[in-house]
Order: structure tokens, then C-alpha cells, then sequence
């Protein structure tokens, strides 16, 4: 796996929540960050065992580059009912590939398989990529784009330090029908205008940090069915396990505290959010 994505030192994982009484999706993990084995393993096994006694029952896992792409696809395949796939280069992953063209093909070829139902994650980073580069990232974004709308796929979106520019590149080139804004970072105002173009918004542990009361003023903002719910695991861990190892189990914690923000009751925000996932992304089966 990439050297870019990796954890920099090991972790200890949060504790595992108490469980959700309706069952709630993951809708974006890396699986291979948290164990660093084999798509099939019994580690991979353990950790939705994990989840699933949270009541996390399934999971979506999300690509970033051609290689980790191809894991995925064989995650989803060993774990019917519990696993789907997201294939793509990731933003920061696209301006760095020697042979960009190339690693665009595989993505394009996995894009086909039944069990890969978004392309993601794609969009633009202008915190990590210097300037002379982003012009290749933002050429990436847009065949990643046409890519969602040609397969009919759901288009899952990285955007860090450069919402305008995403906001501004959907609307050039056309969004895809279900576009998402995976861990979604901007503020109330970014919020409003994703809402109007009919975005789905997903929030990660980043929800809940104490640093950020404009993430908690976009989730009261965003209607219920176009509100999502996701771990980013194995980073960005919830309050209060700040830097801990994340999983998959830990949106039984995100999902509470975004409950409280939005003064909603957990098992009807379960419910919810699980339709919006399965209108997104299909059936697990």
C-alpha cells in the first residue's frame, strides 16, 4: 500500500462501542490501513465482526489508488453482504503516479465489476499538493467524474483546502446524479449550496472534535436524506479517542453525537442513514 496513506506509527484502537440497536453502514473505510493484510483475512473477518457487534453490519470500502483499488474489489468478493467497493486514485495519489494514464485504465476496468458501486475517492487536495502539480490533480477529477456518470456509479469526493474548486468543477463539467462529499469539511455556507445541488454530505469522527463548531452547524443544516454517516477509518477516530486507531465500529459513536447535535432519535437516524447508503450504493448481496 502506499506509503502516502499509511498510519506514520501504530495505534491503539479505540474501544469498541456500545451497540447501536438498529443497524447503521460504514460508508467509507480503508480496511487495509487497520489490519495490513490480505483482502480475505481473518483479520479482515475479525474487524466487520467487530463492527457488526457495534451494529455497523456493512461497510464501503473506499479506493485510493490503482493497486489498493484491486484490493478492495477482492475485499467485496470474499465478504458478500458485508462489504462494497469504491475504486479510484486519490488526489493526492494522482499528481505523483509515473504513469498516470495507465493507473486511470485499471480504475476504468474495476469500475465495471458488480460488487464496485461509487468511484472514489477522487477530487482535489490543495493542502498536500504543491501548485505546479494541480493542474494533474484536477485533470484526474474530471476523468474520474466522466467515469461515475458513464458506469452510472455514485462519485465519492475528497476535498480538502480547495472547495471552491470542487464546487466550481462539478458545476463545470457536470456533477453525476449521486455525488458525495466524503468527511465533509466546510462550513455552514458550503453546506447550503452542496443541499441545493442535491450533494449527499457524509461526516466522519471530525464531527465531533472540539475544534470544529462549523462542521456541527453543517449537520443540523443538512436534510435527512441526503445526510450520510462514515468512519475514514483507520484515522480520524471520534471524541473522546482522538488518535486512536479507528474502525468501522466506531460510527455507533459519530452517529450518536450527530443525534444530539441534530436533536434526533439514534434508531430513527439509523434508519435513515442506512436508506440513503443502500439508495447510494445498492444492495450488499
Amino acid at each position: 500500500m502506499s506509503d502516502r496513506h499509511s498510519l506514520k506509527e501504530p495505534r491503539p484502537p479505540a474501544p469498541v462501542p456500545i451497540p447501536l440497536s438498529r443497524p447503521c453502514i460504514d460508508v467509507h473505510a480503508h480496511m487495509e490501513l487497520v489490519t495490513e493484510s490480505e483482502p480475505n483475512s481473518d483479520a479482515i473477518r475479525d474487524l466487520l465482526d467487530a463492527a457488526a457487534n457495534a451494529g455497523v453490519d456493512r461497510v464501503v470500502q473506499v479506493g485510493y489508488s490503482a493497486e489498493q483499488s484491486k484490493w478492495g474489489v477482492a475485499c467485496a468478493d470474499s465478504f458478500p453482504g458485508r462489504v462494497l467497493a469504491a475504486v479510484a486514485l486519490h488526489p493526492n495519489e494522482a499528481p505523483v503516479i509515473e504513469d498516470l494514464e495507465g493507473d486511470l485504465k485499471v480504475i476504468e476496468e474495476l469500475a465495471h465489476h458488480p460488487r464496485v458501486r461509487a468511484i472514489g475517492e477522487t477530487g482535489l487536495d490543495f493542502f498536500r499538493t504543491a501548485p505546479e502539480l494541480r493542474e494533474r490533480q484536477i485533470y484526474s477529477f474530471k476523468r474520474h467524474i466522466a467515469l461515475a456518470k458513464s458506469v452510472n456509479k455514485a462519485l465519492v469526493i475528497h476535498d480538502r483546502n480547495a472547495h471552491r474548486a470542487v464546487l466550481d468543477t462539478l458545476l463545470e463539467v457536470g456533477a453525476p446524479a449521486k455525488t458525495i462529499f466524503h468527511c465533509y469539511s466546510g462550513d455552514a455556507q458550503m453546506a447550503r449550496e452542496c443541499i441545493d445541488a442535491g450533494y449527499f454530505l457524509s461526516f466522519a469522527g471530525t464531527v465531533t472534535f472540539k475544534n470544529a463548531p462549523e462542521l456541527r452547524d453543517a449537520v443540523k443544516l443538512v436534510p435527512i436524506d441526503q445526510l450520510l454517516v462514515e468512519t475514514d477509518s483507520p484515522f480520524l477516530a471520534p471524541m473522546p479517542h482522538r488518535g486512536a486507531l479507528n474502525t468501522p465500529a466506531q460510527v455507533a459513536n459519530i452517529i450518536r453525537f450527530i443525534a444530539d447535535v441534530r436533536d434526533e432519535n439514534v434508531d430513527y437516524l439509523c434508519d435513515r442513514i442506512t436508506g440513503n447508503a443502500l439508495r447510494l450504493f445498492g444492495n450488499f448481496d
